[in-house]
């Protein structure tokens, strides 16, 4: 039987404008566009300004929103099919709730809130398409992805193609161009500005990598992207690259201009021309930072990120290459914590073994082994405040940090198994774990009584144990592990934290 293509639709509902991207999704896991539309709102300027979305702004997202209804019907795009996502204005508004509601009855559209790790997470893949196979170094260089958009700044950091960081920011056009205006539109006083913001900026990240050693720069974002069409030189159908000096050269050109001189002069829409300057100007002051000859724009955004995850769907080689950029992210976040790399390891590959032979026991997903994988890399990384407590200190640790591809409640469950490795399991008067959903609540269990197994069979950081078979023998789970060392410190951990993965899964441990 012939398999139909299907047509599907991003709509963004961003700081300064509502765009739309249409496209048929093919049978080999790509697309082909079909249609490109976007208007302009001014949603950025009043939540900025207000931390409210206005009457008047309301009125002109559903108007636009019922005119992309229209579009997308008369290509038949059913509403099932319609994927609405707002970023950074929409998801600080204080009425945030309400205009979703209203869209919802007015328009059927679910509007979906990304914030800003799963803002990088799309533009990874988008970047990642993006370059394909022309930018050989970029899976194993110093890379650096920069995205400024109305309301903030996503940075992800990559040391030798591996994840260190990704941070979200809050930095945009509008903001910028509100400090402006307080100092009466002085381009010097501007300068200045944002060149002590990136400044601290860069401190801050370099507790992740000194961005001086980046040798990769890839920027994306509308402004840059419309740059790139002016000034760049096509490196392949997706991307174009501007050489250091040729930047450099037309911001000095531009830094004065007003946004009516933009239009004259660069020939962009007033939609576009609006933030245009300060975004180039950020720009520039990352790339300053840097030693980096030339820059690289992909022309893709995250709606082609979602579009990537519509089109692929759990597509296994791209699914562990992300994985492994998740690991790598939460390793960075561990060494800044100086915790004993060598005994989180060996812990979270127990934690594997354990979880790949008992699949049928507990029911966990792919995913959720990696999320698995993460709380136990990240154990003990509570040592760095204090021993005592250290699984508390490591609760709130990732519970407020950021971990490239995890999304906020994904932090939330691990640093509720981190927080449950050693010490008293969840009791019903815990109101950290009764704060979690109920299905949570159980990936928190069961999770948190497999660490805590394999945390016992390090029990003493020796690394004695480095690998074990599990077997199943009616209502015990034996480990089996190979070796003449003596294992009495590993048999008192069993006897001290196997007690909530009997309760969880009914099995008695023996370590043989």
């Amino acid at each position: 039987m012939e398999i139909k293509n299907r047509l599907v639709a991003v709509l963004e509902i961003g700081s300064t404008g509502i765009r739309l991207l249409a496209a048929e999704i093919l049978e080999n896991g790509r697309w082909r566009e079909v249609d490109r539309a976007g208007k302009p709102v001014a949603l950025g300027r009043d939540v900025f300004t207000t931390r409210r979305v206005s009457r008047n702004s309301f009125l002109e997202c559903l108007t636009v929103l019922h005119g992309f209804k229209e579009l997308l019907a008369g290509w038949g795009i059913a509403d099932k099919d319609v994927h609405v996502i707002a970023t950074s204005a929409l998801r600080v508004a204080d009425n945030r709730d309400i205009f979703v509601d209203r869209v919802r009855l007015e328009t059927q559209f679910r509007i979906t809130l990304v914030d800003g790790i799963e803002e990088n997470r799309l533009m990874y893949l988008a970047v990642r398409f993006a370059l394909n196979q022309d930018l050989p170094q970029f899976w194993k260089a110093n890379t650096m992805i920069i995205d400024i958009g109305g309301g903030s700044t996503e940075i992800m950091l990559l040391r030798d193609g591996k994840m260190v960081a990704a941070h979200s920011i809050n930095l945009g056009t509008i903001l910028i161009e509100r400090q402006s205006h307080r100092s009466l539109g002085s381009a010097h006083y501007q300068e200045r500005y944002l060149k002590e913001i990136i400044r601290n900026t860069a401190g801050r990240l370099r507790s992740d990598m000194d961005i001086s050693a980046v040798n990769t720069f890839i920027m994306a974002g509308s402004d840059i992207r419309l740059a790139a069409a002016i000034i760049g030189a096509p490196m392949n159908e997706h991307c174009r690259i501007i050489s250091r000096k040729r930047l450099f050269d037309f911001v000095q050109e531009i830094q004065h201009y007003s946004m009516e001189t933009c239009v004259q002069r660069l020939g962009l829409s007033f939609f576009d021309a609006e933030g245009f300057v300060p975004g180039i100007l950020v720009y520039k002051q990352f790339l300053e930072q840097t030693d980096t000859k030339e820059v690289v724009v992909p022309d893709v955004s995250i709606r082609e990120g979602l579009l990537i995850d519509l089109a692929f769907g759990v597509d296994s080689a791209l699914q562990e290459e992300f994985f492994s950029q998740i690991i790598a992210s939460a390793a960075n976040l561990g060494r800044k914590y100086h915790f004993d790399e060598e005994h989180n390891r060996l812990v979270a590959d127990l934690c594997l073994e354990i979880f790949d032979a008992l699949t049928h026991e507990h029911g966990m997903n792919r995913r959720e082994r990696m999320l698995l994988e993460v709380a136990a890399f990240l154990h003990d990384i509570g040592m760095f405040i204090g021993g005592a407590n250290h699984q508390q200190h490591g609760r709130y640790i990732v519970a407020n940090s950021e971990i490239f591809g995890l999304h906020r409640d994904e932090l939330d469950i691990i640093s509720s198994v981190i927080g449950y490795h050693r010490g008293k399991p969840p009791s019903p008067g815990d109101i950290n774990y009764l704060s979690l959903q109920r299905e949570d609540r159980i990936l928190v269990l069961k999770m948190a009584s497999i660490l805590r197994v394999a945390d016992a069979l390090d029990r003493g950081h020796s690394q004695q144990i480095t690998h074990i078979t599990v077997e199943r023998k009616n209502e015990t789970v034996v480990l089996h592990t190979k070796g003449s060392w003596d294992i009495s410190l590993e048999l008192i951990g069993l006897e001290e934290k196997a007690d909530l993965f009997q309760w969880v899964y009914g099995y008695k441990i023996l370590l043989t």
